[in-house]
């Protein structure tokens, strides 16, 4: 058996769905919303594999992935690599398609080629990587990728490969948002490491760019509502706000903001 079909068969479908229900209404406790930027979600061929690559401002990262996949992917297999040493410490993690990788060495890198291209041998195949390799503020610029993903998307041919932007800003309630935009799709193949790693940075940055603009506006309605979480400030100003509207017979509406969607 090689590496990627010892990842293959430690996956579970069934774990992937209860993992993924679970992870919605934990976000759904934590965000005020889950939300896409409008006319972004790609049109994905059936017949090729993808790979998702995104910036990485929060350890929300892997969870927005879990989501997205379950909402708008449910018929993609689902993987991606995590620090070694972390998925030791959450065994449990390689039942919905996590394989871990040791970074920073020659061995590692030349691991996480082998297992992805492996993967990507399966046009069902959908691989999510958190690519700057460490958290990174989402208004920082450089954008800078680890060189891991040129490589790989050099060596797998006709391969899906599309940049994720992810923020999560505060706006008009106590809960953040949680904010995604995809960028325009690639092709994967010929060109140079070097070349790759150019594209691969230039198309993340105009992506975050873009959606650091949505995002500034703070207006719902440039994006599609994926989940909807808990709205308020909570404590004595919302026993306050409800108690007016008790008096003015109007219905309390927990939003302190409002909502254009």
């Amino acid at each position: 058996m090689t590496p990627a079909e010892a990842v293959r068969a430690a996956r579970s479908p069934r774990i992937v769905r209860l993992f993924g229900r679970y992870m919605c209404r934990y976000a759904g406790r934590r965000f005020h919303g889950v939300r896409l930027a409008r006319g972004t979600l790609p049109s994905l061929p059936q017949d090729r594999p993808v790979v998702v690559y995104s910036n990485h401002p929060s350890w929300w990262d892997p969870a927005m992935f879990i989501m997205l996949a379950r909402l708008r992917f449910p018929d993609r297999d689902g993987y991606g690599p995590m620090e070694a040493s972390a998925l030791q410490q959450y065994g449990f993690m390689r039942r919905i398609g996590i394989f871990g990788i040791e970074t920073d060495n020659p061995r590692g890198a030349a691991a996480f080629l082998k297992i992805s291209g492996g993967l990507l041998e399966d046009p069902r195949t959908m691989l999510w990587i958190t690519a700057e390799g460490g958290f990174t503020d989402a208004r920082s610029r450089p954008v800078r990728l680890r060189p891991g993903l040129a490589h790989l998307v050099r060596r797998i041919p006709d391969a899906v490969i599309v940049p994720l932007a992810l923020e999560y800003p505060f706006w008009d309630e106590r809960t953040p948002e949680a904010l995604c935009r995809f960028g325009t799709p690639m092709v994967s193949g010929a060109g140079t490491v070097e070349e790759w790693q150019g594209r691969l940075e230039a198309a993340l940055t105009d992506t975050m760019d873009r959606l650091s603009a949505d995002s500034m506006t703070r207006d719902p309605a440039r994006f599609e509502p994926l989940l909807s979480g808990e709205a308020g400030v909570g404590g004595v100003y919302d026993l306050w706000r409800r108690a007016k509207a008790l008096v003015r017979g109007e219905r309390f509406q927990p939003q302190h903001g409002r909502e254009r969607t």
